[in-house]
């Protein structure tokens, strides 16, 4: 199987690279059977590259331990899910993987359009070819993950224990599924500048690949985030490592993108803009996939120090230039047909919404590669910490959420006074009783009042878009409440899916504000019958349990949990040291309610029974789980064909 699984990644290789010639040559000299060649040879990358995965999959399966990657990456005693995992647990799998995908997107893109976009299809399969070989030939000479051992060991060293966990199967793939997604627009944007066909069809036939790509890159980043809660054992869920903000990063600019191009589609404005967005977006997934890969920062996600660093340094180069060469070339044939004609617009509202988003973007970008700027200009590698980003970018995204907010508020065009009005004198007052509500509460901090006000006004202009939508279709129609909502949601399904996706996100918004704002700890050194409290909890520790695994050896500590006098159970955090790993791996112990988690780490322990622990409340953490899951179905709304669109488009 491994020389299979070589064999096919070699003629994945040269195929992929005739693909990109072919496609090329034949639009240039007009010869259709090579095009149709380059064509069939797209779906011929896909079946060798889905060869070559298969060949390491069986080999993972198969223990088959002379594999240096099998070797280092599973063992015998891993379950097959884990095993499964393992495929992309490594730099070598994980190239693999993207290779995999986007040879299989580039297929799906090549079948829809056989008979569409004659015009942009051999530049937009040269693209995705072009990207496709230069991933092959890694894996064919520099990380291949068939590369065998000069002797087989017995067992292989397992995954890493912080890699044991459910959100290894769900993390990297989503996020890979956005990564190579934001190939297929990317592709599609660089046909028209070459071609000069610069109007909407482009972005018409790239809607649902963009916002599938935008979709599965927040949801990964949403699964990074519960599984660094769970399984990392510091209390928090995003702790602005260099990997997590290079996946955020083209998150912001693809969801500033999705936005700017609806006033492309309405007005024909913001050509250059929405160019521009789409260029940064796909060298931002080049450029989280080099971080991951190529080890010139520390973090707990990347694979270590690696040789194809500079390699992916030079692919992102060759992009960057190609880009803004082809972008200045058609500058004058980008110009927009449409001016904006109101500061009070939505499309202003719109613009200032991309402007913050790219904002938020640059900071966190700036924030990331500062390491390397400090450590080329004075010698000293200076990390930035989690406050530099909290503070730049916190009133960035409270900014964000006004916007969302006022947007579905304000007319095209020009918005008069009377529509002003009208339209914000309820959620104005709502979020008003909101506030002083909150007040009265005794939530008193200035930031709190203002971001949680904030969400409630985005959740007020929500509820009334909704309100009179479905009060329209009632009076104008005659149908039921229910009918009148479900109907309007189906027959508008972007705008009312958008309007889930916002609600989503304000979910997520708040839970984030709360467990930042409110979060309560307390560290505890306890001898067995011994208490502790923290908050409302009490907390008494009854002793240490030991105890062996297959492939661990495990000490937890129990604890029984009362609050306010009620006693809800026992919980156990643990540390875990397994087999072939110096350092032991924390397990904590999570108690979550809609309101709040207690959520309790072991740090430590003596012989005779004493242990140390981290108390932690984290107010409405389970709010940005299920903030996610709104998301997801306010994407699927809005994925789904709409009436209105035409045939051919998105």
């Amino acid at each position: 199987m491994p020389e299979l699984g070589n064999a096919a990644l070699l003629v994945s290789l040269l195929v992929a690279a005739y693909a990109m010639v072919a496609a090329l040559l034949a639009v240039r000299k007009g010869y259709g059977e090579l095009l149709q060649s380059s064509r069939n040879s797209i779906y011929v990358v896909a079946a060798f590259t889905t060869i070559a995965s298969i060949a390491l999959l069986f080999a993972l399966i198969g223990r088959d331990f002379s594999l240096k990657y099998v070797a280092e990456y599973s063992s015998r005693d891993m379950t097959l899910f884990y095993t499964i995992s393992a495929f992309w647990g490594g730099n070598e799998g994980s190239l693999l993987l993207w290779a995999w995908t986007l040879a299989l997107f580039a297929t799906v893109v090549v079948w829809q359009n056989r008979e569409r976009h004659r015009d942009l299809m051999p530049y937009v399969m040269a693209v995705m070819m072009g990207t496709e070989t230069f991933f092959l030939f890694l894996l064919t000479f520099i990380a291949s993950p068939f590369t065998r051992l000069a002797v087989t060991p017995p067992d292989g060293n397992g995954l890493n224990p912080l890699l044991q966990n459910p959100g290894m199967f769900f993390h990297p793939t989503t996020l890979y599924l956005g990564y190579v997604g934001f190939t297929i627009p990317y592709a599609f944007a660089m046909a028209a500048l070459i071609t000069g066909n610069l109007g909407s069809e482009w972005i018409k036939s790239t809607r649902r690949w963009t916002l599938f790509a935008w979709f599965f890159l927040g949801l990964g980043n949403i699964f990074g985030a519960q599984w660094a809660y769970v399984e990392l054992g510091w209390g928090g869920y995003w702790g602005w490592d260099p990997v997590e903000s290079a996946s955020f990063m083209p998150w912001l600019t693809g969801t500033a993108y999705l936005h700017s191009v609806m006033i492309q589609q309405r007005r024909s404005a913001l050509k250059v803009w929405n160019m521009v967005l789409i260029i940064v977006t796909f060298a931002l997934s080049i450029f989280g996939t080099m971080l991951t890969r190529s080890g010139i920062l520390s973090s707990v996600h990347t694979f270590g120090q690696s040789n194809i660093g500079p390699m992916f340094v030079g692919f992102l180069g060759l992009i960057v230039i190609f880009s803004v060469a082809l972008l200045v070339e058609r500058l004058d044939r980008l110009q927009s047909e449409n001016e904006l004609d109101s500061l009070v617009s939505r499309e202003s509202s719109f613009l200032f919404n991309n402007l913050l988003l790219v904002g938020a973007a640059f900071a966190t970008f700036w924030g990331t590669v500062f390491p390397l700027v400090s450590e080329a200009v004075r010698g000293v590698k200076i990390t930035v910490g989690p406050p530099f980003f909290n503070q730049v970018n916190a009133p960035i995204f409270l900014a964000i959420i006004v916007l969302m907010g006022i947007c579905p508020l304000i007319g095209w065009r020009r918005a008069s006074t009377e529509n002003l009005i009208r339209n914000f004198l309820y959620p104005f007052i709502a979020t008003m009783v909101f506030a002083l509500v909150l007040f009265m509460g005794s939530i008193r901090e200035s930031y709190a009042v203002v971001a949680f006000s904030l969400c409630a006004f985005v959740v007020a202009t929500i509820l009334l878009e909704f309100y009179r939508g479905t009060r329209a279709r009632h009076r104008t129609l005659s149908e039921g409440y229910l009918a009148a909502l479900f109907n309007l949601i189906w027959q508008n399904k972007p705008r009312y899916g958008g309007y889930f996706v916002h609600l989503g996100i304000i979910l997520i918004a708040v839970g984030v504000a709360a467990s930042s704002l409110y979060k309560m700890e307390n560290q505890v050194t306890l001898r067995p019958g011994e208490s502790a409290t923290v908050k409302d909890y009490n907390l008494t520790y009854k002793g240490l349990n030991q105890y062996p695994t297959a492939s661990k050896q495990v000490v937890a500590a129990n604890l029984e949990v009362s609050q306010n006098g009620k006693y809800l159970g026992n919980m156990a955090p643990a540390k875990e040291f397994h087999r072939g790993h110096e350092q032991p791996n924390t397990e904590v112990d999570v108690r979550t309610t809609l309101i709040e988690d207690l959520y309790l780490i072991l740090t430590g322990w003596e012989d005779d029974g004493t242990a140390n622990f981290r108390l932690i409340v984290n107010p409405m953490v389970i709010w940005i789980w299920i903030g996610g899951v709104v998301l997801l179905f306010g994407t699927v709304i809005a994925f789904l064909p709409d009436r209105r669109e035409r045939v051919g488009g998105g």
